[in-house]
């Protein structure tokens, strides 16, 4: 753990502090449906004009079913918009590699997880998708779940914020103006900013470059529709082919990588996703997509303490994120630091690290940086493979995303998923000194847990469930190229990525099966849609809920009390899920790696 990295941890940690209070201050604006912003003079007859279009009134506000009906509703028909396009890739335009269309198991695997904000991949993008799929059936989702998010957090915001009320908002208003001005202009700015540092965004052709030296390699066998062939055990057939030439691959990848950050969706371009030259060509370009990653996330915390008019409140659990942050990013440097014992009796220094799996032009810190922030938030960009990490630190980025991606969190996944956890602290806290527990001046009963514990057991049912199921079944066993217990953490990984909305992936598992396409599609739709549910009805409760004054018993919501309170809770919980998998998993694979065992 060189100085070094502690001096670029001081100053992403700085840098986030610094554009947490602007940007919150920015969303509070555009999140008034009158709020004023610079914007105005160009996107407001716009904004206006979509609305005309979309038969919209935008000064009528909806209840809490309402809100979630408009929303459920966008997402079905987007999923279905890009399943389409997927499915009929060959016949539509900017299609200059002529790639075929899209297996229908794979392209509703990549439909759901692009309507879910997850983004997980089981195809190499330069490979399989057209640049009329990556630009309108990709990158349009990754706009519009990203203002998805962060709608449903505002909404959960107003409920708390207002009190002795029906309505929560306007769905298709949150959505338009998020997309409009702030998606928009900032990812603008970004992409700008990432081709100056040497990324692509063009439209041409792969380039072709003869190779000094052929190679031989294996490839999956294909049709003449350019579908894979498999054999009776469902793994795809192989053949050698000699290759004379490299495709270097061309498109538009800077617009696209810019929303994947800031909109904390995470699909690359690529297949090497941020690892890629092209993805991520600097330093420089690393620091600040994994600021993107964070910026809206670490916003909404200003603008829940503004909102409910305590900005303690929303700075302490600002800080219930960071220290979490903290924690993970320092086990994960600490143990890839480390390195694997077994190398180190090879001859290897410890002070070489784990460096497998890892851009060299980053190193070792800025790999575990990079995975913690991505799994903090629902983001699931990579610039290292997960499955080469040690088994620790492997778990880190995994449990990041079984807590929920709370910490700092996903464009406004964050943020609801950590107010649940807020309610639930404050209900503990009444328990503990038998009293009523209150939030900011509301009751909360029953009925607001019982929500709040269903939105938590979704996401543990959905991720043991079918990570259950895939273990004691051949097609769950068939994509494994590790055994033992690395092999458990691969499908447990996938599974979780999946229902927390990540899209990061162990990359050792051959996921682009029937089965696990649809498995995982599944799994992102119930960690998505299922979970908002209860939170929207939690909403409905406490918007209805009428304020009482403050008095002696009143459990304060900021300072440290409240933040090990909430700290507490959310690792209590997450242990009590997940802590039984996490043991058969990288736990057991740590100790069995001191013992001279790997997997």
């Amino acid at each position: 753990m060189e100085t070094s990295g502690w001096i670029q941890l001081a100053i992403f940690l700085i840098a986030l502090a610094l554009i947490t209070k602007p940007m919150g201050l920015y969303l509070t604006q555009v999140l008034d449906p009158n709020g004023r912003t610079w914007f105005d003079p160009v996107l407001r007859p716009l904004e206006r004009g979509t609305y005309r279009v979309m038969g919209v009134r935008p000064d009528q506000e909806h209840n809490w079913k309402q809100y979630t009906l408009a929303m459920l509703a966008f997402s079905l028909v987007g999923c279905v918009f890009t399943y389409a396009i997927l499915r009929l890739q060959n016949l539509l335009p900017l299609n200059p590699q002529r790639f075929a269309a899209v297996n229908p198991d794979l392209a509703f695997n990549t439909a759901a997880s692009f309507t879910t904000n997850t983004n997980w991949q089981n195809y190499g993008g330069e490979s399989t998708m057209s640049y009329f799929s990556q630009m309108v059936g990709l990158a349009f989702h990754n706009f519009v779940s990203a203002a998805t998010g962060i709608a449903i957090a505002a909404a959960l915001v107003r409920a708390i914020a207002r009190h002795s009320a029906q309505t929560i908002g306007n769905f298709w208003v949150d959505l338009v103006r998020v997309t409009y001005y702030v998606l928009l202009p900032i990812c603008l700015v970004l992409a700008v900013f990432l081709v100056s540092q040497g990324m692509i965004q063009n439209f041409k052709p792969y380039t072709k470059a003869t190779l000094v030296e052929p190679m031989k390699v294996q490839v999956e066998k294909k049709n003449d529709q350019g579908e894979t062939i498999k054999g009776p055990d469902g793994k795809a057939i192989t053949e050698e082919q000699t290759i004379t030439e490299q495709s270097i691959v061309q498109g538009p990848m800077a617009s696209q990588v810019a929303i994947k950050m800031l909109g904390t969706n995470g699909g690359g371009y690529v297949n090497a996703n941020a690892a890629d030259p092209f993805e991520n060509p600097t330093p420089l370009s690393n620091l600040v997509q994994m600021l993107s990653i964070f910026a809206i996330g670490s916003g909404l915390t200003y603008y829940l303490g503004r909102m409910v008019k305590n900005q303690k409140h929303g700075w302490t659990v600002w800080a219930a994120m960071v220290t979490l942050f903290l924690g993970g990013v320092l086990l994960c440097w600490w143990a890839e630091s480390s390195g694997n014992p077994i190398h180190q009796h090879l001859g290897v220094a410890a002070a070489d690290g784990n460096m497998e799996g890892k851009e060299v032009r980053f190193g070792i810190f800025n790999s575990a940086l990079f995975a913690t922030v991505t799994t903090d938030a629902s983001c699931g960009a990579v610039n290292s493979m997960h499955d080469s990490f040690t088994a620790l630190g492997g778990l880190v980025p995994l449990f990041n995303i079984q807590l929920g991606e709370i910490i700092i969190g996903g464009t406004g996944a964050g943020l609801y998923g950590i107010l649940v956890f807020v309610v639930l602290a404050v209900f503990i806290a009444g328990l503990m000194v038998g009293r009523t527990p209150e939030y900011l001046g509301k009751k909360i009963e029953a009925y607001d847990v019982k929500m709040a514990m269903l939105s938590l057991l979704i996401l543990a049912i959905s991720i043991l469930g079918f990570s259950g199921w895939a273990i004691v079944s051949k097609w769950g066993l068939a994509g494994l190229n590790n055994g033992g217990p690395h092999g458990l953490s691969e499908i447990l990984y996938a599974f979780s990525s999946g229902a927390g909305n990540n899209g990061s992936a162990f990359a050792g598992l051959s996921g682009n099966t029937p089965w696990y396409n649809t498995t995982l599609g599944l799994d992102m739709l119930f960690g998505r849609f299922l979970m908002i549910v209860p939170i929207m009805a939690l909403a409905g409760s406490l918007v209805q809920k009428k304020v009482a004054p403050a008095s002696a018993g009143t459990f304060p919501v900021h300072g440290g009390t409240f933040l090990i309170l909430l700290l507490g809770t959310v690792i209590l919980i997450g242990a009590l899920n997940f802590l039984p998998a996490l043991t058969l998993g990288p736990i057991v694979e740590h100790f069995l790696m001191q013992g001279g065992k790997l997997f």
